[in-house]
C-alpha cells in the first residue's frame, strides 16, 4: 500500500464491511494531545464519542498503549473496548477487571521494580525528571524539566546501568523506558489480541517508534492469511520519527487528524 493514498482511499477496505474490520489505536499522541505532564493526559470528549460510535459499528475495537492497560482505559472511558498495554505485555478484555499478562513478562517486573528502587536519587528528583510505575516497566520522562538537556543526561545514565544489568531499555519521546528482558512490544499485543478474531481487515494508528512494531505486527497478520487488508496510519508532529512516516500507508495530522479519521470510519 502507498503512502500517497488519500485517507479515504486507504480505509475503503476498513469501512466495506465493519461486522468484519478491526480498529486499534494509540492512546498518547494519537488519541489524546501530548502534554507537558503524563499524567494530564485526556481524550476529547468529541473523539471519544466519535470512539463510541466505532465500538458499536466495529467487530474489535481496541487502544494499544505503552501505558499499563488499566490506565489507558481510564484516560479513554469506554469500557466496551479492549486495551492492549505495556506495549503489549497485557491486555485488558472489554468489560474485564484483571488484565492477562505475558507470564514470562510478569516475573521480569520484579527485577525492573528492584532496579527503579535502587537508581533513583535526590538528583534525579532536583532536576525534575519524574519516575512512572507501570508495573513491570519503569519509566523516566524528562519533558518539562527546567534544563531538559541535563536531565536527558541523566535519565542516559541509568539506561547504560539497566543495559549493564541484563534489562531492556527502550527511548520513546523524551522517556526512557526499563524493561524486562523478556521481549514484547506492540506488534506481538495485537497477535495476542486478534488470535481468535475472523477478519477481512484492520487499522493501525499510532505516532512513535513503539507503534511501528505495531505495524509490522499487524502486517505480519496479512502475510499469514490471518487478515486480507492491514492499514497502517501514522500521526505527524513537531516529533515524528523519520521511520514512522516511511513505513505509515497513510499520514494525518495529530490528534485532530485521528479525529477526522475516526469520523471517516462513520
Amino acid at each position: 500500500m502507498s503512502a500517497a493514498l488519500t485517507l479515504g482511499e486507504a480505509l475503503e477496505a476498513i469501512r466495506a464491511d465493519p461486522s468484519r474490520s478491526a480498529v486499534l489505536l494509540d492512546v498518547d499522541g494519537t488519541l489524546a494531545p501530548i502534554v507537558r505532564h503524563a499524567d494530564d493526559a485526556s481524550v476529547p470528549e468529541v473523539t471519544r464519542t466519535a470512539l463510541i460510535q466505532i465500538s458499536r459499528r466495529y467487530a474489535l475495537v481496541g487502544c494499544v498503549s505503552g501505558r499499563r492497560s488499566s490506565i489507558a482505559r481510564q484516560i479513554v472511558s469506554i469500557g466496551t473496548i479492549a486495551y492492549v498495554g505495556n506495549h503489549g505485555g497485557e491486555i485488558l478484555f472489554p468489560g474485564g477487571t484483571e488484565p492477562e499478562v505475558e507470564p514470562e513478562f510478569a516475573r521480569g517486573g520484579e527485577r525492573v521494580r528492584a532496579f527503579r528502587d535502587a537508581v533513583w536519587s535526590d538528583e534525579l528528583d532536583r532536576l525534575r525528571v519524574r519516575s512512572e510505575d507501570k508495573d513491570q516497566i519503569a519509566a523516566f520522562h524528562w519533558r518539562g524539566a527546567p534544563h531538559e538537556d541535563t536531565a536527558e543526561e541523566a535519565v542516559r545514565e541509568i539506561a547504560a546501568r539497566a543495559e549493564a544489568e541484563g534489562l531492556a531499555v527502550h527511548w520513546g519521546r523524551k522517556v526512557l523506558e526499563v524493561r524486562p528482558p523478556k521481549a514484547v512490544d506492540k506488534g506481538q499485543g495485537i497477535r495476542r489480541l486478534l488470535r481468535d478474531a475472523d477478519l477481512d481487515a484492520a487499522v493501525y494508528v499510532g505516532d512513535d517508534t513503539t507503534d511501528i512494531d505495531a505495524f509490522h505486527g499487524l502486517r505480519a497478520l496479512v502475510d499469514e492469511g490471518r487478515i486480507g487488508t492491514a492499514v497502517c496510519v501514522g500521526v505527524r508532529s513537531e516529533e515524528t520519527p523519520p521511520a514512522l512516516e516511511q513505513e505509515a500507508d497513510v499520514l494525518v495530522d495529530g490528534p485532530a487528524g485521528v479525529r477526522s479519521l475516526l469520523e471517516a470510519l462513520l
